[in-house]
């Protein structure tokens, strides 16, 4: 047969039959038996041309899918932001990974199916599995660079298409699909797993380790921090969690079990102290600056967490600030750019009050200070990020005017940024800064400045961000995942 890409027939798994379900765990079981199909017959083709067969034929499967058809207008809980359409309609949503996504998937689903009373049918979408993310999955395989093959792969399997990689859903800009039908969910499957295997690149670790609360930091100081107060955790039992892992995808249970550092740390390196059903904290150290804060969202956004909060150093922007200081946002300037395209500056980024609560008590707690004497250590103002790291070396009547008619109290090159993601993804999100220099005052980041209380507080800075995250976990899940940050049509899934 002919291994001409032009006349090669397509060969695909046969196709089963749509079902319908009103149990949320039987539609979950489906959509995985679909993907295994899928990922299987794809990986199996893969396999036996890797070694050495000729390709017979152009090899196609397909994600899973999750259609809705709501043919009424029904009454549904409306404390709820999630969980519901708007208005009668078809909605679908295609489906990766249903392995790593079991709990939510059944969440979700299960609301739906709660809240309209109609079954969800399950099937086959028309979107194409990329061989690439089949085989992303599968730690013993990869895909070989264009050359090394003696054909083209994209000649015999699907490639990523950037159609359905983008990020239109969430940014309130995609179209209904050809037949009308809406968008269930705020990402597509081939977007997902694009960011899933960029995830894994970025911070060396599985995304099956990510927990659903998120600390991002830009300094190294914390994750030693990290890994000292999971080790006391895991040494107490009662507190549940049940491991931690380190780049590399290491993972101990053992307070004493040594990790290794990487002879080559990835871009990102990122921290898990696991608990129970994705309950527990990942740390992941972003380094300076905007573009990393957003590559690291753009990719953590899919694995919908619950919160996500920026504990990182600032430059203190008033004389009455000392080095060790802590900063709460409750307003951003964007000043980053990295965001533009995506979300305009005009758009607000709202204190979300509940984060804002927990961080408080949680500094109140770690400080043993409240009230009015918490005020000493502590500044609620705006939080300015800058995409130049050296902004003062510049005419400063420009940026200082700026900086002081937006009241702002201290500057940084990530927290807006994360914040604003966080309101595009519509993931919960906050900031809690330490002051480490004051460049308007003389007070510069230099060998030496550190004083005693500094270093106390930084040492107590990543304890309020664990403390706060606990708070957080505590709560409802429609407590944290509030009104605020759904927009007027929104995608029923979380």
């Amino acid at each position: 047969m002919t291994t001409d890409p032009r006349f090669l027939p397509v060969e695909t798994p046969p196709p089963p039959a749509r079902e319908g379900f009103t149990d949320a765990n039987a539609a979950v079981a489906r959509l995985q038996a679909l993907y295994d199909e899928a990922t299987g017959f794809l990986l199996g083709h893969f396999t036996r041309i890797l070694e050495g067969a000729r390709p017979e034929a152009r090899y196609r499967a397909f994600y899973p899918e999750i259609r809705l058809t709501v043919p009424t207008h029904t009454k549904t809980d409306s404390r709820l932001s999630f969980g519901h359409v708007v208005q009668p309609g078809s909605y679908a949503a295609t489906v990766t990974r249903p392995d790593l996504f079991r709990n939510y998937l059944i969440e979700q689903v299960g609301l739906l199916i709660k809240n309209h009373g109609v079954p969800v049918s399950i099937g086959l979408s028309t979107t194409p599995m990329p061989v690439h993310f089949a085989v992303a999955a599968q730690s013993d395989l990869a895909v070989p660079q264009e050359g090394v093959l003696d054909f083209s792969l994209r000649d015999v399997f699907d490639v990523p298409d950037l159609n359905t990689m983008n990020d239109d859903i969430v940014n309130g800009v995609a179209c209904p699909m050809p037949d009308g039908t809406q968008h269930l969910a705020a990402f597509t499957a081939q977007r997902i797993d694009y960011s899933l295997a960029r995830l894994a690149h970025y911070t060396a670790t599985a995304p099956e380790h990510f927990q659903n609360f998120v600390l991002f930091t830009n300094y190294q100081f914390y994750v030693d921090e990290f890994e000292a107060f999971a080790r006391r955790a895991l040494a107490d039992s009662s507190l549940g969690y049940t491991s931690f892992v380190a780049p590399g995808n290491q993972q101990i249970s053992d307070p004493h079990q040594p990790v290794t550092v990487l002879s080559k740390m990835p871009q990102m390196p990122t921290y898990h102290l696991k608990r129970a059903n994705g309950q527990g904290i990942t740390l992941v150290n972003i380094g300076v600056g905007p573009s990393n804060a957003k590559t690291a969202t753009d990719h953590i956004a899919v694995l919908r967490p619950h919160v996500w909060l920026m504990v990182g150093h600032c430059a203190g922007l008033r004389n009455s600030q000392s080095l060790g200081d802590f900063v709460l946002a409750h307003a951003y300037l964007r000043e980053d750019h990295v965001l533009d395209d995506d979300l305009p500056v005009w758009v607000p980024i709202p204190a979300l009050a509940e984060v804002q609560v927990a961080l408080q008590e949680a500094v109140a707690e770690v400080t043993r200070l409240d009230g009015y004497e918490l005020k000493r250590i502590m500044r609620t103002g705006t939080v300015a990020t800058i995409d130049n790291r050296n902004w003062e070396l510049r005419d400063q009547s420009g940026p200082v005017h700026r900086l002081s008619l937006s009241r702002a109290v201290a500057l940084d090159m990530e927290s807006a940024t994360i914040a604003a993601n966080g309101f595009r993804f519509r993931v919960p999100y906050g900031t809690l800064l330490c002051v480490s220099d004051k460049p308007l005052h003389g007070e510069l980041k230099l060998p030496g400045m550190a004083t005693d209380f500094y270093r106390t507080q930084v040492s107590n800075h990543l304890l309020i961000g664990i403390r706060a995250m606990e708070k957080l976990r505590d709560m409802p899940l429609e407590r944290i995942h509030s009104r605020k940050l759904r927009s007027f049509s929104e995608t029923a899934f979380l």
